[in-house]
């Protein structure tokens, strides 16, 4: 379960779901749990009680984690939704965009 095919700073883009098509840069990861925080997807309001940080409270819009079987990699190279393959490079382990064979990690 720990492992995913998506990390931080990805370009996602949203397969399933209210915002299927949407595009987005994972903002954080959690593994335990296989979800993704994805910049501007699946948008909740919060009921904040005035604090320190926020004296007026309020109702804030804030991102909340979609499963990461629900986001698919974007090509560097194509724009296009892809899937991820693994090869050794240098002794390393990369991950590869299907589409056009691109190295994805750097």
């Amino acid at each position: 379960m720990a492992n995913m095919h998506v990390k931080k700073g990805d370009n996602v883009v949203v397969i399933a779901g209210k915002d299927k098509g949407k595009q987005g840069t994972i903002l954080e990861a959690y593994p335990k749990k296989s979800r993704v925080l994805v910049e501007g997807v699946n948008m909740i309001k919060k009921h904040a009680k005035p604090s320190q940080d926020n004296p007026q409270g309020g109702i804030l819009n804030q991102e909340a984690p979609i499963h990461s079987s629900n986001v698919m990699l974007v090509d560097p190279k194509s724009g296009e939704r892809t899937r991820v393959g693994y090869k050794e490079e240098d002794g390393k382990k990369v991950r590869v965009a299907k589409k056009s064979g691109e190295v994805i990690d750097k």
